[in-house]
């Protein structure tokens, strides 16, 4: 899928950027392993605390007051500022609970996606569940991949 996800952003002309919180730069890493990614990967932004999250992506404090870090309403700030400071079309974050730990509202193995294009941006929640950190983090990657791939499908040809 990794391949599929370049060669498409590739043929339609799409940059990609992504903003990684609890998989801190394991969609970057799996996109750029292939040889060819500077074609369609712009960069990547890791950015594991809330400063980091406000002064790279710009995330508003009163966001991250209100509702937490693993939120969607970060996971869309965070795909909008990621596309708003790279040169991509197209951008995707996570941001989650990767374990251990958690908590009954926010419970270990969340992960809030954002995809953000020029047209705007949808969030969505996964509840992985325990399966462990390295699991859990695993799982956040591919989803992540698969809306990667899922995006640049809904794409119109040039």
């Amino acid at each position: 899928m990794r391949a599929d996800i370049l060669t498409r952003a590739r043929d339609l002309g799409v940059m990609i950027a992504t903003a990684e919180s609890c998989t801190a730069g394991m969609v970057a890493a799996a996109l750029t392993d292939l040889p060819g990614s500077s074609a369609a990967f712009d960069r990547g932004f890791v950015t594991y605390t809330n400063a980091a999250k406000e002064q790279m992506l710009g995330v508003e404090s009163a966001t991250l007051e209100a509702v937490g870090a693993v939120s969607p309403e970060v996971a869309a700030e965070m795909a909008q500022g990621a596309l708003e400071r790279s040169n991509a079309q197209l951008a995707v974050s996570l941001t989650g609970i990767a374990g251990p730990g958690g908590s009954e509202h926010k419970p270990e193995g969340r992960v809030c996606f954002g995809v953000a294009t020029g047209s705007g941006t949808a969030t969505t929640t996964v509840d992985f569940g325990a399966l462990g950190r390295a699991e859990v983090r695993a799982a956040a990657r591919d989803h992540a991949l698969r809306l990667l791939y899922d995006a640049l499908h809904e794409m119109p040809e040039n």
